[in-house]
Parts: structure tokens; sequence; C-alpha cells
């Protein structure tokens, strides 16, 4: 007897797995998917940098541009200094040709993440202190920095810290 593959990617049998996959999660048997462990993880934890702004109260505006030329990249600014409990809107513009990120950390949770990343490179960021932002696009945040100290915003794709993208948040 000839074992035979099962091409579970052909279109009739992945709408079947898709379905029944929902079925099981909309009952409880099945947890969602994740695009990974890691990341659903970092989600539960605090965020080291202060907290997601509330956009009812006042804030001002900061302008980060990110982009590459001659094997480095970077962000301008690339320092900020912001007074303990302000909230900034960073309205970040990738005037570059490669997609880059801005995420709002203390050095060691964005090491750390930075890790994970070369793990999952494809990973996205969409959270209160991070945003992956496309070539010639736009994206804003709302942040309140609530402890003193000295953070950092860097891009965590891979590479791309290493070519240059830090910079920091002095917090007095």
């Amino acid at each position: 007897m000839h074992e035979r593959a099962i091409n579970i990617f052909e279109p009739r049998k992945l709408s079947i797995i898709v379905a029944l996959t929902a079925g099981l999660q909309m009952f409880g048997w099945v947890p969602p998917l994740q695009a990974h462990e890691g990341h659903a993880r970092e989600a539960e934890e605090h965020f080291s940098a202060g907290e997601p702004g509330d956009p009812k109260k006042p804030f001002r505006i900061v302008e980060i541009t990110m982009r590459e030329s001659d094997g480095t990249m970077s962000y301008q600014p690339k320092a900020l200094v912001v007074k303990r409990g302000e909230q900034i809107k960073f309205v970040v513009t990738n005037a570059g040709v490669l997609v880059h990120e801005f995420v709002l950390a203390s050095t060691a949770d964005n090491l750390k993440h930075a890790a994970l990343m070369k793990k999952y490179p494809d990973m996205e960021h969409d959270d209160p202190n991070g945003k992956t932002v496309p070539p010639r696009a736009k994206a804003e945040m709302l942040w309140r920095f609530t402890r003193a100290g000295t953070f950092e915003f860097s891009c965590l794709i891979p590479g791309h810290r290493e070519a240059g993208m830090t910079g920091t948040v002095t917090v007095k």
C-alpha cells in the first residue's frame, strides 16, 4: 500500500480547516491563533517608559522622521527631553524606502524585544508604545511619561538598530 501526502493548502481543504478551527475556537476548545507566543506574552507586561496617553488631556506634538542613507539609518531628532507627567503625541514619518519602526521602551526592554524580532523578522507593531511604519507613511502615538530616567526609541527590525536607528528620551 502506498501512502499519499495530503495537501492541506488546496483551497477546498484549507477552507474546511479554517471553518473547523473557527468553530472550535468559538466554543473555547482551541485557543485563538497567535502570531507567536513571545509577542502575546509581552503584551501582558508593563510599559517601561510610561503609559499610553489620554487624548482628553493636553499634549505636546513631537515630529520624528525616520530615514536611511549611505548604509546608515536614523531618526531626526535623535534626542528629546520631556518633563515627568508630560504627554507627547509622536507623529512619526518614514521618509525612507524601507519599512521602519518606532518602539519606545527602556534600552533593556528594546534589546530583549530585538532578540525576539530576530526569530520573527516579519512581526509588525501597532501597539501603544510602538508602530511599524511603511515607506512614505506616517503613524501617531500618544504617550505619557510617568517616571524619570532615560528611555529610548528604536527600530527593532533586524539590522536597523545596528545601523543607527536609536534615539533617547530623557524624562526630568
